[in-house]
C-alpha cells in the first residue's frame, strides 16, 4: 500500500537538511501515536549497553514493531523526535544517522535532540514517532 504522506520540501530554505522540512497527512488519515521506542530487547534489557548506534538500531527495530502492530511501516511516519542522552554533538549524529539510514528515501521532518538522561538504566537513544495511515 502505497503511503498516505506527502513530504514537503522548500527551495527557500537550506537543502543541507537531511529530512524533509514538513509533512502532510491527508483529511481522514488515522493517526497513530507509538510510545518513544527505547533500545529494549525483549526481555527487557537494555540493547547494546554503551553503543549509540547498536541502540538507534534497536530503536528503529522496535519502532517497526509497535508500528507494525498498528497497522503501519516507517513509510507512514509523519514525523520523528530522535533523543540522545549525550551533550557530545557526534554521539548524537552517530544516533542520527542510523535513523536517518533506516528511513531511506521517506526522509520525515525530525528533531535530533542531546538530552541529560533517559528513562532506562544505560539507555542512551529513543525515538519518538508519529504516523498516519488511511485505511481501506
Amino acid at each position: 500500500m502505497a503511503s498516505a504522506i506527502t513530504l514537503i520540501r522548500s527551495a527557500d530554505l537550506s537543502d543541507a537538511a537531511e529530512y524533509a522540512y514538513a509533512a502532510v497527512a491527508p483529511a481522514g488519515a488515522r493517526l497513530i501515536f507509538p510510545a518513544g521506542s527505547c533500545p529494549l530487547n525483549q526481555d527487557g534489557s537494555t540493547a547494546a549497553v554503551g553503543d549509540y548506534a547498536g541502540q538507534a538500531a534497536q530503536c528503529v527495530d522496535n519502532l517497526r514493531t509497535a508500528l507494525a502492530a498498528a497497522g503501519a511501516s516507517l513509510t507512514d511516519v509523519v514525523s520523528t523526535r530522535v533523543l540522545v542522552a549525550s551533550s557530545r554533538q557526534e554521539d548524537l549524529v552517530t544516533a542520527w544517522e542510523v535513523v536517518r539510514d533506516a528511513f531511506g528515501d521517506h526522509d520525515v521532518p525530525s528533531t535530533l535532540l542531546g538530552v541529560t538522561v533517559l528513562g532506562y538504566d544505560d539507555q542512551l537513544v529513543e525515538v519518538e514517532a508519529v504516523a498516519a495511515v488511511l485505511d481501506s
